[in-house]
């Protein structure tokens, strides 16, 4: 094993940057598959604002599908990492099938589930009469996709895990230069409007696909995904799915947020502030980008060297994320502070839209800064394999707090729709302290156990 393969030996922010540089870029490249649908169908000549509408409408069900491949893919990859620390090859090929059998079987599920409940599901989630039509007819497409942007997203942490974050950058690279080539053209080319973003997009997540199955199986991979071998085993799927549950809360929990936003909004203030709400997340998903692949780079790391018992490394890792972390967002929630508007304009030039969402940006970035110290606590506790921690602190962010304050707060003092975009903000702080303390207290235990255990 190479010295770059090997995150026991060398240096720790090295091996971080190594993989940061890489997954920020390859996240960024995946996001953009949805920004990049947006960003066009928000500039569409005269029906902009209500298919941005429609296309927001549509996020929870997305979020549901990303929702279970991080319960497979993030539950999967750090154990593999842990089974590398350990030189397990059993056990990382194991770790490595199983979560591809799940991951092909449930999108295959999922995806037939929306098409029976489509209808009555989107109205659950906010649409109108008006905007119904919009968000069917792009989902209608977009979820033939759902069995390739699983497989490529929840497949490809096990490029990065072995060390090759160039590759994994790649994985997604390809499908969505591909999305950004093809969606003027099927949009206004071919004048299929939103119908031609969703096949844009599921053409490139084929790309993707086929990318990331070709690498793992083929010569280069350290571990190949042996499919032919593959076979579902009971324990390892609960091991899997025990530690993936904090990825997995964490999206459905952003479905749910959604799901109470639009619908609140809907009553408080109609179609277009959740069209307002649809480029605040767009904002939102852009801006948390670096911060997060900083996270998930750190964390096959921190996987590894719990394997290997290098705490040391571990406490490396935590120090070196947390300030970088944390300046990046306090930069960001100050650009945004100042450029609103402008920011606002590369998503919708509707002037309506525009003047009513610069105000609710404002709140709803207020102290963004504390994102960081969430996404460092979270980053921790799945490398470290702490399952119920990390799904502790994802329910406390967004279902325990941010759910009931958008369905509580626009019913006090008048605040209506403020109210929602009020809940965001409340929510870093709370989970922001309280997870990165408890990160902090686990971590403290960990060595000091180690300490006594070699006294």
């Amino acid at each position: 094993m190479s010295d770059n393969n090997d995150f026991s030996h060398g240096s720790v922010p090295r091996h971080i940057l190594s993989l940061a540089v890489p997954m920020t870029l390859g996240q960024l490249v995946q996001i953009a598959y949805n920004l990049v649908d947006r960003i066009y169908i928000g500039h569409m000549e005269g029906t902009s604002s209500m298919a941005l509408t429609g296309l927001g409408l549509t996020f929870p069900i997305v979020t549901i599908i990303m929702a279970f491949t991080n319960l497979f893919g993030t539950g999967g990859v750090p154990l593999f990492s842990i089974a590398r620390g350990k030189r397990n090859a059993e056990a990382e090929n194991r770790y490595m099938e199983n979560t591809f059998l799940m991951l092909c079987i449930s999108s295959v599920a999922i995806m037939l589930l929306c098409y029976l409940f489509m209808k009555p599901v989107l109205y659950l989630f906010g649409a109108s009469d008006e905007s119904y039509p919009y968000s069917a007819e792009y989902l209608k497409i977009y979820l033939i996709g759902t069995p390739f942007v699983m497989l490529s997203t929840g497949m490809n942490g096990f490029i990065n895990a072995q060390g090759f974050g160039k590759t994994g950058m790649f994985t997604i690279l390809f499908g969505a230069v591909a999305n950004i080539i093809l969606d003027p053209i099927f949009i206004f080319a071919f004048d299929m409007g939103i119908a031609g973003a969703a096949i844009a997009t599921v053409l490139s997540q084929l790309l993707s696909a086929v990318w990331v199955l070709l690498f793992l199986t083929g010569r280069r991979a350290l571990r190949k995904l042996r499919i032919r071998k593959a076979r579902l085993h009971g324990a390892t799927i609960w091991e899997i799915m025990r530690l993936g549950v904090a990825g997995f809360i964490m999206q459905a929990s952003n479905g749910a947020v959604q799901i109470a936003a639009n619908n609140t909004l809907g009553a408080y203030g109609g179609d277009i502030y959740i069209g307002v709400m649809t480029v605040l997340n767009s904002v939102r998903e852009v801006v948390l980008l670096p911060m997060q692949g900083l996270s998930n780079a750190a964390q096959p790391v921190i996987g590894y060297n719990l394997g290997a018992q290098k705490y040391d490394r571990i406490k490396a890792a935590i120090r070196f994320t947390t300030p970088i972390s944390a300046v990046y967002a306090a930069l960001c929630w100050l650009l945004i502070f100042l450029f609103p508007e402008p920011i606002m304009q590369l998503f919708n030039a509707d002037p309506e839209l525009l003047e009513k969402g610069a105000p609710a940006m404002h709140i709803f970035f207020f102290g963004f800064f504390m994102m960081a110290f969430h996404s460092v606590g979270q980053c921790v506790f799945v490398g470290l394999g702490k399952s119920r921690q990390a799904v502790c602190f994802s329910l406390l962010r967004k279902i325990i707090v941010v759910v009931p304050l958008t369905l509580l707060l626009p019913h006090i003092g008048g605040l209506g729709v403020t109210g929602v975009f009020v809940a965001e903000p409340i929510s870093n702080f709370v989970s922001g302290v309280a997870c990165f303390a408890t990160m902090l207290w686990t971590v403290r235990r960990l060595t000091t156990a180690d300490n006594r255990a070699g006294a």
